[in-house]
């Protein structure tokens, strides 16, 4: 029988408090985590008997001035190790100073665990070349309203029309979508379309906090609730009083949460940890999860959040909207300092279209934000995505290749179509009805919901709209 390969990963990191935190996470996953307070001993333990064993390497104290003769130093002994560089702050500024030093990925501080631990998996595969700096894409986010959010794919307008009508009341909401589909993006422009855009949009994601805190976290505490709890706290659903509480991977909460959430938004009222008295609140709760949500979770509170359910499709079932995604991330990625304006050329596009997207659009961003750190010319080409076109090679998913799109659905994409598609992926002309319900999608969409304003801007009357609304099937729950 083999024995199994054992991963270490070298930390370059002279707080011994950091490490100590790093290597509690990394060794949930089974790294073998190796601290070096300093580069002489980084450099030691990469000479010594075990240091091919070393996988993956971490610089956790990062700065413009030490931190590119750090990476040099390790480059040189080991050009082909992964090097992550973890930094203090959360700059786009210091991500493209590592990334052009030579850094494989780049986390701001705190670090998320999950983060943490799908970098070091990412790059330690060697049969995957180059990462994608993943969690870099959250810093380029920027707060879009409905009307600005990108795509015109069939599913995509779906979802947007149903988003825009549930804008205009205050029941809660429930976005469903693989993880990097923009769920949050579309949470925060529902809230701001909303009547509650004036009130504080505060988010609690249930994956990132344990359940022994998650009832402090949501609810809040007095002090002496438990011990360490040495000052009163005030919660998340009291923070988001006359606005809007997103709670991330809801399914996440655990069943005594998920029973208190449904009784706080049935009355309205918070009751602390600890504390015998309750606080009135005014809260409209959006959720998101990566799956429907489970036979076991709360029924109540499952039946609370379904009322209006918008579900996101994933990016490899809307090839079509890539080349305005691209251009889109392109243009936030230029706003950032040290970067610059970007063009990509049709040959670029066509092999991200044929890509699979397991990451989805976070995974988007963060290639072509790589690509364009790397570019020496003002247009990104085919020849600066190798890694996308042999992935599929590597990872054995189906989903990691397009190969059923038809080169007429590409081209209508490529020449910057229109925000109705015409042709199907297999390069067939769309049924009218199915062109019709998009067309009314996208004026639901655009209009957030004013169906009076759809009605005359597509040039019917309302109990026209409302009959076609029915024939095609188009959801007017929201």
């Amino acid at each position: 029988m083999r024995e199994p390969t054992v991963r270490s990963l070298l930390l370059v990191d002279s707080n011994a408090e950091e490490r100590r935190l790093v290597s509690t996470v990394a060794q949930r996953a089974d790294w073998m985590v190796v601290g070096a307070a300093d580069l002489e001993t980084a450099i030691g333990l990469l000479q010594g008997p075990h240091g091919r064993e070393v996988r993956a390497a971490i610089l956790s104290s990062w700065t413009a001035s030490d931190g590119p003769r750090l990476l040099e130093a390790l480059r040189e002994e080991r050009p082909e190790l992964p090097v992550i560089v973890l930094a203090d702050e959360g700059s786009v500024e210091l991500a493209v100073d590592a990334m052009r030093a030579g850094a494989s990925d780049y986390l701001s501080k705190p670090v998320a665990p999950e983060r943490l631990l799908e970098a070091l998996n990412t790059h330690a595969d060697r049969r995957r070349p180059g990462g994608e700096l993943a969690p870099l894409s959250e810093k380029l986010d920027v707060d879009l309203s409905l009307e600005q959010l990108v795509g015109a794919a069939p599913q995509f307008r779906s979802a947007l029309a149903v988003a825009a009508k549930a804008a205009r009341n205050r029941l809660p909401v429930l976005i469903v979508g693989e993880p990097g589909s923009g769920k949050e993006s579309f949470a925060r422009a529902i809230h701001h379309a909303s009547l509650r855009a004036r009130g504080a949009l505060v988010s609690l994601d249930a994956k990132l906090v344990g359940a022994a805190s998650i009832n402090s976290e949501l609810f809040g505490h007095v002090m002496g609730a438990f011990p360490g709890a040495f000052a009163e706290k005030q919660g998340r659903m009291c923070e988001a009083h006359e606005g809007t509480l997103l709670v991330k991977n809801i399914a996440r909460l655990p069943a005594e949460t998920q029973h208190a959430l449904d009784r706080a938004l049935a009355t309205g009222e918070v009751r602390p940890v600890g504390c015998n008295g309750s606080s009135s609140v005014d809260v409209r709760l959006i959720a998101t999860t990566s799956r429907l949500l489970p036979a076991d979770f709360d029924s109540r509170l499952k039946e609370r959040v379904e009322h209006t359910v918008v579900i996101l499709p994933p990016l490899r079932e809307r090839s079509s909207d890539i080349p305005a995604l691209a251009r889109h991330f392109l243009a936030r990625i230029a706003e950032q300092p040290g970067m610059r304006p970007l063009s990509i050329g049709n040959d670029a596009l066509a092999v991200l279209m044929r890509y699979g997207w397991p990451g989805n659009l976070r995974q988007l961003s963060s290639v072509l934000f790589r690509a364009a750190v790397a570019c020496e010319g003002n247009s990104l080409t085919a020849d600066d995505f190798p890694h996308i076109a042999i992935q599929s090679r590597f990872t054995g998913r189906k989903s990691d290749a397009r190969t059923e799109l038809s080169k007429a659905s590409s081209d209508q994409a490529l020449a910057g179509a229109g925000p109705v598609t015409i042709f199907d992926d297999d390069g067939h002309i769309r049924q009218l009805s199915d062109i019709e319900a998009d067309l009314i999608r996208l004026a639901i969409g655009h209009y957030r919901g004013r169906m009076t304003e759809v009605a005359r801007r597509l040039g019917i009357g309302r109990s026209t709209l409302y009959r076609k609304l029915g024939d095609l099937g188009i959801d007017t729950a929201a």
